[in-house]
């Protein structure tokens, strides 16, 4: 089965507030098997809008990555975030093994 993965690019308003979010978000991410293989770190935008913060997180399914953002749990993260942060986020199939 391909794995799931979120991409999203962030540029955080406010670091401190946004703490609360990584916090809220981590249990969400815990329950549905999430790997973070990219969280910010140096970057180059190269075509496109560039964003402060890059992520990519893996999931065992395209359907735990599903699971995951549809969550209660990071329902309530998400809002979280959205008061401290401006985002853009897909959830990707990977390729098939």
């Amino acid at each position: 089965m391909p794995k799931g993965y979120w991409i999203a690019h962030v540029d955080v308003k406010d670091a401190e507030a946004y703490k609360d979010y990584v916090a809220a978000a981590k249990i969400a991410f815990e329950k549905h098997g999430a790997k973070f293989l990219a969280r910010g770190g140096a970057c180059e935008a190269t075509e496109g809008r560039g964003w402060a913060r890059n992520v990519v997180i893996e999931f065992p399914s395209l359907k735990a990555a599903q699971d995951c953002y549809h969550s209660p749990e990071y329902s309530a993260a998400r809002a979280i975030r959205r008061k401290f942060a401006d985002a853009e986020m897909v959830l990707v199939e990977g390729i098939p093994d």
